[in-house]
């Protein structure tokens, strides 16, 4: 199961921005190096993308670029918001995690009465698959403990979640992109998530 990618030529005409900027803006850290994947074709190499997160991350440099400087982008589009903290009452409040996951799992991530960004992203992604009915509560305890014990070995880099599940059974497992991942037979894979794409949507809400 692939990730749908888009390859250069094909985004430097659909997005208008030039071959200079793609690469000015990788040079700056606004688009992460893991995101350009090369390819063999029957032309020879070729560079390929993630498309749905090269299509957003390109159109919040576009929108930000006239009013921040390069640096500062970079900074603004920075994997994690480090020094955001907040409480329970704000999160509801804005509806960033639902009450009843903040409920069930929010005293494990909780420190000092406020989520760090991490932790947010840790219940954002569990919240995410209770409402679209993928996942049990038992479950979402389960994702949440996966995510609190391997997140933080990648150590930044752009991962993948998988949830699926065998004879009934559910489990989790990130993957570091780009990067394939095969299963054996009687194996449903019945999510899989882009970690930065939850990232993004997560610092949208934020925002």
């Amino acid at each position: 199961m692939e990730r749908e990618l888009i390859s250069k030529k094909d985004l430097l005409e659909l997005t208008g921005i030039s071959y200079g900027q793609l690469y000015r803006w990788k040079r700056k850290q606004l688009i992460p190096e893991e995101w350009f994947i090369r390819k063999s074709t029957f032309t020879g190499q070729e560079t390929f993308f993630p498309k749905e997160l090269m299509l957003s991350r390109i159109e919040k440099i576009i929108h930000m670029k006239d009013d921040l400087s390069l640096d500062e982008l970079a900074d603004k589009l920075s994997p994690l918001l480090y020094d955001i903290h907040l409480r329970k009452d704000e999160l509801m409040e804005r509806n960033i995690v639902s009450k009843i996951i903040l409920e069930r799992f929010g005293s494990r991530f909780v420190e000092d009465g406020a989520f760090s960004f991490e932790s947010l992203l840790f219940l954002f992604t569990a919240d995410k698959l209770l409402q679209n009915g993928e996942m049990s509560m038992e479950e979402a305890g389960m994702l949440l403990q996966t995510l609190g014990e391997q997140f933080s070995k990648l150590q930044g880099k752009p991962c993948d979640l998988f949830f699926i599940r065998k004879m009934g059974v559910a489990a989790f497992a990130l993957l570091v992109m780009p990067g394939e991942l095969y299963f054996e037979s009687g194996v449903k894979i019945v999510a899989r998530l882009s970690m930065t794409a939850c990232i993004e949507e997560l610092k949208n809400k934020l925002s």
